[in-house]
């Protein structure tokens, strides 16, 4: 079983706006060298999930953890994401694709952005 990260977040008509989700997916190629990680987009950029994770699958990975890089699990979590990963192991039958929690649940998150807001208070970059 070859492993892969698809990285998803919501996109924006900016393509400044993908900047800090790109440099998301650099560090983690950089802290994980050959795990291939790929970057997809709800709407407005791409490429979309499904088109995204083909890529992975194309490539080889067989196990692939998809991460919403969303602060919460609203709508678009809870009710887009799920069709679209249908539509996913529709399209990748041999392929298993695994939902985590959105990023912006997970403790060290959380504690990361608390740790931001004192620091902003505070004066520091």
């Amino acid at each position: 079983m070859l492993p892969g990260l698809l990285l998803f977040a919501h996109g924006a008509r900016d393509p400044q706006w993908a900047r800090p989700f790109e440099a998301v997916a650099e560090r983690v190629r950089l802290a994980r060298p050959g795990l291939p990680v790929a970057l997809a987009y709800l709407e407005f950029m791409n490429p979309g999930l499904v088109e995204a994770g083909v890529q992975l699958v194309g490539g080889g990975c067989t196990d692939v953890a998809v991460l919403p890089l969303f602060l919460g699990a609203g709508g678009h979590v809870r009710k887009d994401l799920p069709l679209l990963l249908e539509r996913l192991r529709a399209a990748c039958p041999g392929a298993r694709f695994g939902l985590l929690p959105a990023v912006g649940e997970i403790d060290s998150v959380v504690a990361a952005m608390a740790a931001a807001a004192v620091a902003a208070l505070e004066g520091a970059p």
